[in-house]
């Protein structure tokens, strides 16, 4: 072997090689290669060896999880199983794999057999069989839910006036008997084509709902017609309706409701049926409802939001109103329920949110005297200066005259509010046509628009039931002013050809009492006129309130009268009009309710004894000499 020579020390000390050594660089370069090709060799052969595994390999996993022996390294063991049990247990798992697909084969071929089974059945038995099962599925849901806190008990109002009634004259009776009668064809259809529903459309036979109820089924004219089912001796239709209700009615529903509109005709209407019947269901489904309502008043002024979902509580305003305004007639029509939910409840929550929207507005400035019908309830400031007796304020004034006469009378600040806002609008808002038709006309920044709805004509009997307690003996002249306003809304629908009024009326332009644009020429059996005529009939007992009342049966009975039930009409100047297909839910509960009452005698739920909610559903007076509402001052 040659040695390596070195450089001479001045240098670095670097090796040199033989000439024999000099093919070692190239002989190691030649060793890499074949390393690499042998890596790769194996490399292929072990996929060569997976790709056979996976595919002709039984799979085993769609049977079993751990088959593939994985248990062993997932699923710790306190020892490891001994070399001679691995025969046996493969044995096994082929055993299981087998009595696996046993059960898969016999599972599906049951399966097929059911199915052809289903497919030889009748859309009638599906349907049947589907709503079976739907039925069990609410019944375990209503077993799981808690059972509801029991309410504390308290006084029962005096009821009185509830079952009588019956006229003396025989031609009286005979038109009370048919209003009856009416109400059951409504009742009847709904029942068949409706239940459940909120509404019902009687020419397609079928139910109906708005945008006030949200998308949930929530049957609004069970709820709505109760007290009148009550009051006209239907016990076996009121008894259907209370079934449905202790069985379906369910407030835990993901819904944007008006929050207006569910008191009004839902709590107002539970309530009296409670009070009517003296069953516990009511009160304890109206006090379910109440306690979804409240989180609407959770804003920055404390006046509730227009609607408010039921589920998560959160609430706005409608999209149309004034700068994002709450309705003067929505927040301000709460005060007679949430009265009675405090003094059934003990509760005083509902008390001082309705006392508290009473002083937010007292302290307001207040533009000649007139509530604006739009509030800012983040702000407290009033929207639009537009204010109306009709539709958007209405039935403010309404609360505050019935919140005095449901205190017994004791609620002078509601009274002295009443009669201030009252002296305003006879100022500004109420004029005589020239052809001397008294009419209450709106208010729009600063002019007054000579046009009268129909939802304004339950002034007239406001005005009368008001008029005992008028400041300065003006009681005579508010009677006289509701006759007035009686008359103005009968010509309106004295002068159309079905004799049924319209929307909304003008008096100028040679035209008085007569719609004008073809939008308000249509009837949706709204009560208000009819409302006015029994209260001016129990004030006067003048005939001709009953003769009106007739009539409008009559007219009603001849063109909104189908097979599924009563429709409202398109327009009132028509002989032959078309139908907008939609039984409302006020007709039952307000329109054929007034009727009942016009042709019954006055000892059927007298004014001493109940006011009726805007929704005409009636809630006794409360005697409170001996019994402090919680929350109230006194209680303070």
């Amino acid at each position: 072997m040659t040695t390596p020579a070195l450089l001479p020390l001045s240098g670095r000390r670097i090796p040199t090689l033989s000439p024999g050594a000099a093919s070692f660089p190239h002989h190691r370069a030649t060793l890499r290669l074949s390393e690499k090709f042998i890596l790769l060799l194996i490399l292929s052969a072990f996929i060569t060896l997976c790709f056979g595994a996976f595919f002709f390999l039984p799979d085993n996993s769609k049977h079993k999880r751990f088959d593939l022996g994985l248990e062993d390294v997932l699923i710790p063991h306190s020892a490891p199983s001994p070399p001679d049990h691995k025969p046996q247990r493969g044995r096994d798992l082929m055993e299981e794999e087998e009595s696996l697909r046993d059960k898969i084969r016999v599972d599906h071929e049951r399966a097929l057999q059911e199915a052809k089974e289903k497919l030889r059945k009748s859309r009638d038995e599906l349907r049947a069989e589907i709503q079976t099962e739907k039925s069990k599925v609410v019944e375990d849901l209503k077993k799981k839910k808690e059972v509801p806190k029991p309410l504390p008990p308290v006084p029962m109002p005096k009821v009185v006036g509830v079952n009588d009634g019956d006229p003396v004259e025989p031609d009286v009776k005979e038109k009370r008997d048919k209003i009856r009668e009416m109400m059951k064809h409504a009742w009847d259809s709904y029942r068949q084509y409706g239940w459940g529903h909120n509404e019902l459309k009687p020419l397609a036979k079928k139910g109906h709902s708005t945008n006030i109820f949200g998308n949930s089924q929530m049957g609004a004219t069970i709820v709505d017609a109760l007290d009148s089912l009550y009051m006209m001796g239907l016990h076996d239709e009121f008894k259907d309706g209370q079934e449905w209700i202790e069985q379906n009615l369910d407030f835990s529903v993901n819904a944007e409701v008006s929050v207006f509109e569910v008191n009004i005709r839902f709590i107002g209407g539970l309530l009296a049926a409670y009070y009517l019947s003296g069953q516990e269901v009511f009160k304890v489904k109206a006090v379910q409802l109440a306690e979804k309502l409240l989180p609407a008043f959770n804003t920055p002024t404390g006046i509730p939001w227009a609607m408010v979902n039921l589920k998560s509580g959160v609430g706005r305003n409608w999209g149309w109103a004034s700068a994002g305004s709450s309705i003067l007639a929505e927040f301000g029509t709460l005060h007679m329920e949430f009265v009675h939910l405090t003094y059934l409840t003990g509760n005083p929550a509902y008390y001082q949110k309705v006392m508290h929207i009473r002083k937010l507005l007292a302290k307001m400035d207040r533009p000649n005297g007139l509530y604006p019908n739009y509030l800012n309830p983040r702000t407290g400031r009033w929207g639009q200066h537009h204010t109306s007796v009709g539709g958007l304020g209405d039935s403010f004034y309404e609360y505050l005259l019935k919140a005095w006469l449901m205190s017994d009378k004791t609620d002078t600040e509601a009274r002295k509010t009443y009669d201030d806002a009252i002296e305003a609008i006879e100022r500004h808002l109420i004029r005589k046509s020239n052809g001397g038709l008294t009419f209450i006309g709106e208010w729009k920044n600063g002019h007054l628009e000579r046009k009268m709805g129909h939802l304004t004509c339950f002034a007239g009997g406001m005005f009368a039931l008001g008029a005992d307690g008028s400041p300065d003996d003006k009681a005579g002249h508010y009677l006289q002013l509701g006759a007035e306003i009686a008359h103005t809304c009968h010509e309106s629908y004295d002068r159309t050809v079905l004799k049924l009024g319209p929307e909304a009326f003008k008096f100028d332009s040679g035209l008085e009492a007569v719609a004008v644009r073809q939008n308000e020429k249509y009837y949706i059996l709204r009560p208000e006129v009819i409302e006015t005529y029994w209260y001016m009939w129990r004030f006067t007992h003048d005939p001709k309130y009953r003769q009106w009342g007739w009539e409008a049966a009559q007219a009603i009975d001849k063109y909104c009268r189908v097979s599924g039930g009563f429709s409202g009409v398109k327009d009132v100047y028509s002989s032959n009009p078309t139908y907008d297909d939609v039984q409302q839910s006020f007709f039952l509960a307000e329109t054929l309710k007034y009727l009942y009452l016009l042709f019954s005698s006055d000892d059927l739920m007298p004014l001493e004894s109940w006011v009726f909610n805007t929704e005409a559903h009636p809630l006794p007076v409360l005697h409170l000499a001996n019994f402090t509402l919680p929350g109230s001052q006194a209680q303070r």
